[in-house]
């Protein structure tokens, strides 16, 4: 039981130490809710990214170096619309996705083909799971929503001995490039993208929200763990669905619940700019789009 105690002795320690940082608050709270609308959701399927096979590869490698397969049951959580969810069926054999969010489990459910993945609704903080039942436990683009360390300390209860935990999310310094066309042209224009929704980024997220992510890298007290903070996952999209892939996000739907038409005219400006530099005439020409993933790993310690 060592493992266990360890972490239970960590856990009733994190509440002074976490609040000392003002990064993982001491009250209870539960996670932000964001993303429930059912117009959000359709948006999140159509445009959301999931991280690709290569990268979700290295947690699949991670897993198998901490236990052989073949494996039960993969949960993720926070599954949003399910594109993250769909790249773990194949390696389970069941796979559940859970959300809070009843308009993206819907967005979900007609995309399921899969007859292994199931979903459900429920906080990520409290989960409808056995103690020591789950191989590999995920968090994609979601535990910066959470309330962190209820979370942590469910996943700990929920997954087994030498099971996994992965989170992953990325920046929103993505990066553009289109043949014979100046990307800093490009990516410049970008950036004032970027910069025109900071104010309307929520502050619970600050300037980035790679710092919960690493803090809990380094506090959390697995000896087996693995943390990344700058791996590049480009593909190619259509100008239109990289520009619905940023209106996706929380602070343009912020903006666009304040103004409507301002929002309207901030992608629409953006969009005209960048077929321009790339003198084109269609928001279907592809461009390839560089996103920066970074990822924390970690596995369970077997109990004695």
């Amino acid at each position: 039981m060592l493992g266990k105690k360890v972490f239970l002795v960590w856990w009733t320690l994190t509440p002074l130490v976490y609040n000392q940082s003002r990064l993982f608050p001491a009250v209870k709270k539960m996670a932000h809710r964001l993303f429930e609308g059912k117009e959000h959701a359709a948006s999140y399927w159509k445009y959301r990214i999931s991280p690709s096979d290569q990268l979700m590869q290295q947690v699949f490698d991670f897993l198998e170096k901490q236990s052989a397969p073949p494996y039960e049951l993969a949960v993720d959580v926070g599954c949003g619309s399910g594109q993250g969810t769909l790249r773990l069926a194949k390696h389970f054999a069941s796979v559940l996705g859970t959300d809070v969010s009843p308009a993206q489990l819907e967005m979900a459910l007609q995309h399921a083909t899969q007859p292994n993945i199931t979903y459900k609704q429920c906080v990520a903080e409290e989960l409808p799971l056995a103690d020591s039942s789950v191989d590999l436990l995920t968090a994609m683009s979601a535990f910066h929503w959470f309330d962190r360390p209820r979370f942590l300390q469910e996943a700990h209860r929920v997954l087994k001995p030498r099971g996994c935990l992965a989170l992953l999310n990325y920046t929103i310094d993505m990066e553009l490039s289109y043949q014979d066309c100046c990307s800093d042209t490009l990516n410049q224009i970008c950036k004032e993208f970027y910069t025109a929704l900071q104010p309307y980024r929520s502050s619970h997220l600050g300037q980035t929200s790679i710092n919960f992510y690493r803090e809990t890298f380094h506090s959390l007290p697995y000896p087996d763990k693995e943390w990344q903070e700058c791996v590049w996952d480009r593909r190619t999209m259509p100008l239109s669905s990289y520009i619905g892939f940023v209106q996706s996000f929380s602070s343009y739907q912020a903006l666009l619940r304040e103004d409507p038409q301002k929002a309207a005219a901030l992608s629409k400006d953006i969009c005209q700019r960048l077929m321009s530099v790339m003198q084109v005439s269609s928001a279907d020409t592809e461009v390839v789009v560089a996103v920066k993933y970074f990822y924390l790993l970690a596995c369970k310690p077997q109990e004695t």
